[in-house]
């Protein structure tokens, strides 16, 4: 959690993922790549963008409200790249 900062766009979303695909929940690291991710959601690509939703759904996670936001704005620019 601390070092989430420095995790690339993938590292946030591929970490998101396999903590899902486990079926391990962890709040206060899910919070902080909520976080980290809306800051620099314009980074991600789709398939980063589909997997940090599907992890998050997955978890039945709390999702930060701006998180989501994010991910349609920047999911209804992209459409044509899914």
């Amino acid at each position: 959690e601390q070092r989430i900062g420095s995790f690339t766009t993938q590292n946030l979303a591929n970490t998101a993922w396999a903590f899902a695909a486990l079926g391990v929940p962890a709040p206060r690291l899910f919070d902080a790549i909520a976080r980290e991710s809306e800051q620099r959601i314009r980074s991600f690509d789709a398939r980063e963008i589909s997997n940090t939703a599907w992890a998050f759904a997955t978890l039945c996670a709390p999702l930060l409200l701006l998180l989501f936001e994010a991910i349609a704005r920047e999911s209804k620019q992209r459409i044509g790249s899914f």
